[in-house]
């Protein structure tokens, strides 16, 4: 049997054909491809504004710093998800706490977050950084409603669910990275994401102020636009009785990043997006088969199962003997992964105080779970086979 990953990219011939266009165009680099990657994202999640840059952790960081992240800072997140998630509030000198998660869904439980924010008098928590853990959309209109009464702002990490949606109160579709209720969305296009351009990342928000910064920030700190400028048009000139800033003026005015996408990148992006609704079909057409493979088995614990407006970044499943199963099914060539670690728990992070037992749910749910091949090309016949070799471990 062929190696069968737990996920995988999906290069066609139309996605080769686009990179190459622009590898023989003018722009390899800061080209007219980034702002249009950015506008058909942006409408493909229903936001105003998107920030293509370099990948999904630079996109984090650029939130925290336009949010003003800064040192005494409390922001809570999930320990279940890459450390990313977290250690954006670290680079800015804040302090990350973390909430424990919903055993029924694993993402951040909302009652969690509300225990922390009712425990601390009002102020002593700047933000929360909820994410859409293995492509499940987080209710954010709840944590809108939270977020408001304690005056946080909120980031989504959207990285596992371009594409994703959750139904609001008033029975409507909210997408994955609309900002509807977040302040910032971020997303990732690493490749076993579902649009994968090598590496790549996208901030969404509906925030023109926020867009702005974003911008200047993403690249060195650097703005080109005359009504921003703060030199005088003399100076930039070069001379007396300027009429105008020239062409060639820019002005550093913040210490920014270089957090740029290439074109050749987003062109990759583009193409990849054109066929984005047909990979999350196929995606919950895996879900959908898992989910009635493991139903009522006795040995599963707990599993991603049908959700309306589930991304499917990963199916996972909560097993006995997950050590066992893993190692099963590498001998059987089948790559299955564990996500995640709880954060709270890396070395890092432990050197900060966190200790086994401050986070019960996302301590049992890491004992237990098992991340198994989900993406669009994986066939029937070898999805079959994984349910069969985890049947047999079992049996």
């Amino acid at each position: 049997m062929n190696p069968i990953p737990y996920g995988k990219q999906n290069i066609t011939q139309a996605d080769i054909d686009a990179v190459v266009e622009i590898l023989k165009a003018d722009y390899l680099t800061q080209g007219p491809k980034i702002k249009e990657f950015e506008e058909v994202f942006a409408s493909y999640v229903d936001a105003k504004y998107a920030v293509a840059v370099s990948n999904g952790t630079a996109a984090l960081h650029l939130c925290a710093l336009a949010l003003n992240v800064s040192e005494g800072q409390k922001v809570i997140t999930t320990p279940i998800t890459f450390a990313a998630s977290a250690n954006c509030v670290r680079y800015c000198g804040g302090e990350v706490v973390f909430g424990d998660i919903d055993p029924d869904t694993y993402l951040l439980d909302i009652n969690s977050v509300r225990e922390l924010l009712e425990a601390s008098p009002k102020g002593t928590y700047s933000g929360v950084i909820p994410v859409d853990f293995a492509g499940r959309a987080v209710d954010l209109e709840a944590y809108r409603k939270l977020a408001n009464q304690y005056g946080l702002w909120i980031i989504e990490d959207a990285c596992h669910a371009p594409g994703g949606s959750f139904i609001k109160s008033n029975g409507q579709e909210s997408k994955c990275g609309s900002g509807e209720f977040a302040n910032l969305a971020i997303f990732s296009f690493h490749p076993v994401k579902h649009i994968a351009s090598g590496e790549g990342g996208m901030i969404t928000t509906n925030d023109e102020s926020l867009y702005d910064k974003l911008r200047a920030l993403r690249t060195h700190g650097i703005v080109k636009d005359d009504k921003l400028y703060n030199n005088s048009m003399d100076f930039a000139a070069g001379s007396e009785n300027a009429k105008s800033y020239p062409s060639w003026y820019m002005e550093m005015q913040e210490l920014g990043y270089n957090y740029r996408l290439t074109d050749f990148q987003a062109a990759l992006g583009l193409s990849q997006l054109e066929r984005v609704h047909e990979g999350i079909k196929r995606r919950r057409e895996i879900a959908t088969k898992y989910e009635k493979a493991f139903k009522n088995k006795d040995f599963i614990k707990g599993q991603s199962g049908v959700v309306a407006g589930h991304a499917y970044h990963l199916y996972v499943i909560e097993v006995e003997d997950r050590l066992g199963l893993y190692n099963y099914l590498r001998e059987n060539h089948v790559y299955a992964q564990i996500h995640y670690i709880p954060c709270h728990l890396m070395p890092y992070y432990r050197d900060l105080g966190w200790r086994e037992g401050d986070r019960l749910n996302a301590e049992n749910y890491y004992r237990h779970c098992i991340s198994l091949p989900m993406y669009p090309t994986l066939s029937g016949e070898e999805q079959m086979s994984v349910i069969k070799l985890i049947d047999s471990y079992y049996v």
